[in-house]
């Protein structure tokens, strides 16, 4: 039997046993990593002396060793092999070297090494295609070295793990945990697992109380796959303004009186729609998309726009074409068949495509500002809020003026911020005076 002792660790005396790497029955080579010992400044792998069969572990978790300490008992693989193999025993360098006897028989003779030139080296490890590695994080991680090379092998970021081990310690199996839900993160939502996304929790809510679990719409579905998507992918910024609308809601009530019969009523949204074209010719940039290589910009020389409607099913997107091309009577009428026939689900999907732009309007319901997020592949979408009352200065006494809050979301790789405020201005500046929406 050999006892294997802690070598010579230079300055440490007395550092804690943090993993066991072996364990009774295990067969190891010579340099092959029997524990890992930590002190207060770091943390090693202790290396087997000789090669052979582990008999007894003579360390715990959490002992304190020192260089001379046993950490194990080992019978070479010479003694072991008491069955009739001949196998060649481990050699260290304290072994004693005894004469062979006249009267003994000699061991065959050990065959030479092959000549290892010749034979085409291991493949490479597979990496894992659901784990990304953050050097920075890998580095900080509560591990052993042979646990990151096993990780680095496999492609897992031990920055993204939590450990097992003593002291959240991240241990072999931690590893081989997280690379089993990286994959079925991959297969149950394509894309979280590459962006480092840890999987929701399962959770039974019913044992804090009654719950009912009802399946969310189609539309509810697809929809909450594209937002997803696109908030993903796409740099949002949000630039907030004003309108004053108080001119345009009185012309507007006046307009809906006398063309009461006509068959349409002038909404506010039918204003925005107009006032959104004349900003996309001013600001062409808004109505272009992103090339799927990002390198190029494609401008649009059409206008349409989506309109936002609230069904019982869930948020749809009509649009609204050549609006820069119609008058406002048009663009009502246009409005009021596009929110019938998305009420009705008649909708057919031609009806939803080919947008530059999109508004999505909350007036009718409240709130005072909100962050849309882009229709992609469009660059740009207006949240607009309910207008309210509010005294403005107008360098006498105040005088109350209706406001109504404007919220542009916008992809900040393609619009910066001096655009994006320039938008709204102008935005702001049509509706306050109507006027300018008839130039």
């Amino acid at each position: 039997m050999i006892e294997v002792k802690v070598p010579d660790i230079g300055d440490f005396d007395g550092v804690e046993v943090i993993e066991i790497m072996v364990k009774p029955g295990d067969q190891i080579s010579i340099d092959d990593s029997l524990i890992t010992v930590e002190s207060d400044k770091a943390s090693m792998e202790i290396p087997a002396a000789a090669g052979g069969i582990v008999k007894e572990i003579k360390v715990a978790l959490g002992d304190h060793v020192s260089e001379g300490d046993v950490i194990l008992m080992l019978e070479a693989l010479a003694e072991s092999a008491q069955t009739g193999q001949n196998e060649k025993a481990a050699e260290t360098d304290t072994a004693i070297k005894l004469p062979p006897s006249p009267n003994q028989p000699q061991p065959e003779p050990v065959p030479a090494e092959p000549d290892r030139s010749t034979i085409p080296p291991p493949p490479e490890p597979k990496k894992s295609p659901t784990a990304h590695i953050d050097p920075v994080k890998f580095k900080r991680a509560h591990a052993s070295p042979s646990v990151r090379k096993f990780a680095r092998e496999l492609g897992a970021d031990l920055g993204l793990m939590k450990g097992s081990g003593k002291n959240g310690r991240i241990v072999k199996q931690d590893v081989q945990q997280f690379i089993k839900e990286a994959l079925k993160v991959k297969s149950t939502t394509p894309g979280a697992a590459s962006l480092g996304v840890e999987p929701m929790p399962q959770i039974d809510f019913s044992q804090w109380g009654e719950v009912e679990t009802v399946p969310l719409s189609k539309i509810n579905v697809l929809t909450g796959k594209f937002l997803h998507r696109n908030w993903v992918n796409i740099p949002h910024v949000t630039q907030f303004d004003e309108a004053d609308i108080t001119a345009l809601e009185e012309f507007r009530k006046q307009a809906n009186q006398k063309y009461a019969d006509e068959g349409f009523k002038l909404t506010m949204v039918s204003f925005l729609l107009k006032a959104v074209a004349l900003a996309l010719k001013k600001y062409p940039r808004f109505n272009s998309s992103l090339s799927p290589d990002g390198q190029n910009l494609i401008r649009k020389h059409y206008c349409h726009i989506g309109v936002a409607v609230a069904t019982p099913d869930g948020l749809v997107v009509p649009v609204i074409r050549d609006v820069d091309q119609k008058s406002l009577s048009d663009l009502a009428r246009d409005l009021s068949s596009a929110a019938k026939k998305a009420r009705e689900k008649k909708l057919s999907p031609s009806d939803m495509q080919g947008g530059c732009f999109s508004i999505s309007s909350l007036g009718g319901i409240g709130g005072t500002a909100f962050t849309p997020i882009v229709n992609a592949p469009e660059v740009a979408i207006l949240g607009v809020s309910k207008a309210k009352m509010q005294p403005v200065w107008d360098g006498n006494v105040f005088q109350p003026r209706l406001i109504c809050p404007l919220s542009l979301s916008y992809d900040h790789r393609v619009i910066d911020g001096a655009e994006g405020a320039a938008f709204t201005s102008y935005l702001s500046a049509l509706l306050s005076d109507i006027r300018h929406l008839l130039i």
